[in-house]
């Protein structure tokens, strides 16, 4: 009887574990032997997340520096990098990834006008 008992909790539990995995998506198919088979559909690899974030954090850079860049006008902009490439080595690191590039440049000529 225990053997029996300790089989079904087996089953149970390697049940609960393929449930589990299922709500992320399945696959079902037929069988040679006519029987529809039901298997979990892999999971993406880990690290998407990581990557859309990254990729979500260069667009809203990307961004940000468009709207200044239209805002202030770009003989400001530029006048503000140059006392941030004359500051410590934090200030030049932020002058480099905050320069115009022509990503940011075209961005911001669609959005609004600057003052050339």
């Amino acid at each position: 009887m225990v053997e029996t008992h300790d089989h079904f909790v087996q089953r149970l539990t390697a049940l609960g574990r393929k449930h589990e995995k299922m709500t992320y998506g399945y696959t079902t198919k037929v069988g040679k032997d006519g029987l529809i088979v039901v298997k979990p559909k892999r999971r993406s690899a880990r690290g998407g997340g990581a990557v859309k974030l990254i990729a979500l954090v260069v667009v809203g850079l990307i961004a940000f520096k468009a709207f200044t860049l239209v805002a202030v006008g770009p003989v400001t902009y530029n006048e503000r990098l140059a006392k941030l490439e004359s500051g410590t080595v934090v200030e030049q690191v932020g002058a480099k990834v905050l320069a115009i590039d022509p990503v940011t440049e075209a961005l911001a000529g669609s959005v609004g006008p600057s003052k050339r």
